[in-house]
């Protein structure tokens, strides 16, 4: 499917400008769980281009979506 024929509408549009920042204390591993997930070569690119702890800003950019959806949706956020 070209990027063209992607359809954008239920996403929440952005209330302000986004500032990406380190992500702060790692969390215990009892609330971490190893997965295989296939990304895209261009995202694991950027990702990894940040620096060390990649993954735990791949994580916080999840965690992001999540809250936006849950809060949309009416999820009770945990």
């Amino acid at each position: 499917m070209p990027d063209a024929a992607i359809d954008y509408s239920d996403i929440p549009r952005q209330t302000g400008p986004v500032q990406w920042t380190r992500p702060g204390m790692l969390l215990p591993s009892e609330n971490k769980q190893q997965i295989t997930l296939r990304v895209d070569a261009d995202v694991l690119q950027f990702f990894r281009g940040t620096g060390k702890r990649y993954q735990s800003r791949m994580n916080a950019a999840l965690r992001e979506y999540v809250n936006a959806h849950r809060a949309g949706a009416g999820f009770i956020n945990q």
